[in-house]
């Protein structure tokens, strides 16, 4: 989903595809405060942030790729 189509979903949608990303993030085993930072980035591929750490890079690491 690009910003310009995130932009235009009405709230309740916006959030439960906020959430989602969020907790898929976690569930991926990003710490929640960097979960949180990867989801409201709708810029970040969710798919390659994922895809990081099940390739075995340490969140962190992760984290500095991504941005």
């Amino acid at each position: 989903m690009t910003a310009a189509q995130f932009e235009e979903l009405e709230i309740p949608e916006a959030e439960a595809v906020l959430r989602w990303r969020f907790e898929r993030l976690v569930h991926a085993g990003y710490d929640a405060g960097s979960a949180l930072i990867v989801a409201s980035h709708l810029e970040v591929d969710l798919h390659e942030a994922v895809s990081l750490l099940e390739r075995g890079c340490p969140p962190d690491t992760a984290l500095a790729i991504l941005f």
